[in-house]
C-alpha cells in the first residue's frame, strides 16, 4: 500500500510488482522548492523570491533498481536530484532498448500522463536521489508555486531538444561518428552540470551505449579503439578523456566515415549544442563547436491549465467527474 504524509504526498508511490519489493525508499530529510527550481533550469537569482512555503518529498533509488517499470500505473513525476538513470523499453524478443539517459535536473514520468502508465522503465545506473511529485496534487502545488510551472516547461523543452540530438546521433551511418556525437553530447551535459567536459566517467555500460546508438556491443568497443588510436580520446575502462575536442567535433559533422569515398568535409563554422536556460527565450549555446543546433522555443500556455485534464485523462475520467 502506498503511504503518505500529512499533506497527502506519496512517500513511496512505486509499490510492488509481481511480489518484488522495489528498493525506492523515502528520505527522512525533505528537499526545498528553491533547489527543485534550480535543478529544473530556472535562472539563478531566486534569493528574492519566496518559494520556501513547501518542502518536497525526496526518495533514494539504489544502483540497478527501478524508479518505475514499463507498463505500471503512473502516480508521480520525478526530478533527478543526484545520480543518473537509463530509460529502457523491452522489445518483443526480450531485447532491452535504451531510449535515453537521465541525470540531475531531468524530469521523468511526464509522458505517462497520456495513458496513465509508464511507457518505459527507468533504471538507476548508480545510487540516485529524486524529487517525487504526486500527479494528483500537482495542480495545487503549481498554484502555490507559479515559478514551478515555468521550471517544468524549461525541463520539458530541454528534454525535447535532447530528443532531437538523439535523432542527430542516429543519422550518422558510421559507428565511430555516432560514438563521437555521443561523447560530445555527454560532454555538453557534463558541462551543463558544472563538471569537466573533457574528463568523462561513463556510468553506463558499453552495452547500454550500443543499444542507445543502435549498433552492436562489439562495434562500440571497436569505435572506442578507433577514436583512441586516432588521438581523439584516451580510454581507461569507463574513464574517457577528450584529447582533441576540435578533431572530435570535425569527425562528428560527417554522416559517413571520414575515410569513405562518399564522405565530404562539411567545413564552415561549427554548430552549437543548445539547452534551455530560460523557458520563454531562445536557447543559448552551451559548448561551441558541437554538431547540433536546435530551434528557438515558442511561447506556450501554462502547464497548470492543462494538468487537470491530463491527470483526469490518465485516470480515464472526464475532468470534474466524481
Amino acid at each position: 500500500m502506498t503511504s503518505s504524509n500529512s499533506n497527502g504526498e506519496a512517500l513511496n508511490p512505486i509499490g510492488d510488482v509481481a511480489g518484488a519489493r522495489r528498493p525506492l525508499s523515502p528520505l527522512s530529510t525533505r528537499g526545498s522548492v528553491r533547489e527543485l527550481l534550480a535543478l529544473l533550469g530556472m535562472p539563478s537569482p531566486l534569493a528574492a523570491v519566496d518559494v520556501d512555503g513547501d518542502t518536497m518529498a525526496l526518495s533514494r533509488v539504489r544502483q540497478e533498481a527501478a524508479l518505475f517499470h514499463e507498463g505500471t500505473q503512473a502516480m508521480s513525476l520525478h526530478v533527478v536530484r543526484t545520480g543518473s538513470l537509463k530509460c529502457t523499453k523491452t522489445l518483443e524478443d526480450g531485447y532491452e532498448q535504451v531510449l535515453s539517459f537521465a541525470q540531475a535536473g531531468d524530469l521523468l514520468g511526464f509522458e505517462s500522463l497520456h495513458h496513465g502508465r509508464h511507457p518505459c522503465s527507468a533504471i538507476a545506473l548508480e545510487d540516485c536521489t529524486v524529487y517525487t511529485l504526486l500527479t494528483s496534487g500537482l495542480p495545487d502545488l503549481l498554484g502555490r508555486n507559479p515559478m514551478l510551472d515555468e521550471a517544468l516547461h524549461c525541463a520539458l523543452s530541454r528534454q525535447l531538444a535532447c530528443s532531437a540530438e538523439t535523432l542527430e546521433m542516429m543519422a550518422a551511418v558510421a559507428s565511430d561518428v555516432r560514438l563521437a556525437r555521443f561523447l560530445l553530447w555527454l560532454s555538453a551535459r557534463m558541462a551543463q552540470a558544472g563538471q569537466s567536459h573533457r574528463r568523462l566517467h561513463l556510468r553506463m555500460a558499453r552495452r547500454d551505449i550500443a543499444s542507445f546508438l543502435g549498433v552492436a556491443h562489439e562495434t562500440v568497443s571497436r569505435s572506442f579503439t578507433t577514436l583512441a588510436e586516432n588521438g581523439y580520446i584516451t580510454v581507461d575502462n569507463r574513464n574517457i578523456e577528450i584529447l582533441d575536442l576540435d578533431k572530435l567535433q570535425k569527425l562528428a559533422r560527417y554522416t559517413r566515415s571520414p575515410h569513405s569515398d562518399a564522405a565530404k568535409d562539411v567545413g564552415g563554422a561549427p554548430l552549437a549544442t543548445r539547452h534551455c536556460s530560460q523557458p520563454t527565450q531562445p536557447v543559448q549555446a552551451l559548448l561551441p563547436g558541437t554538431w547540433f543546433a536546435g530551434p528557438a522555443l515558442p511561447e506556450r500556455a501554462p502547464v497548470a491549465a492543462a494538468l487537470p485534464d491530463l491527470v483526469a485523462a490518465a485516470r480515464g475520467k472526464p475532468r470534474g467527474a466524481s
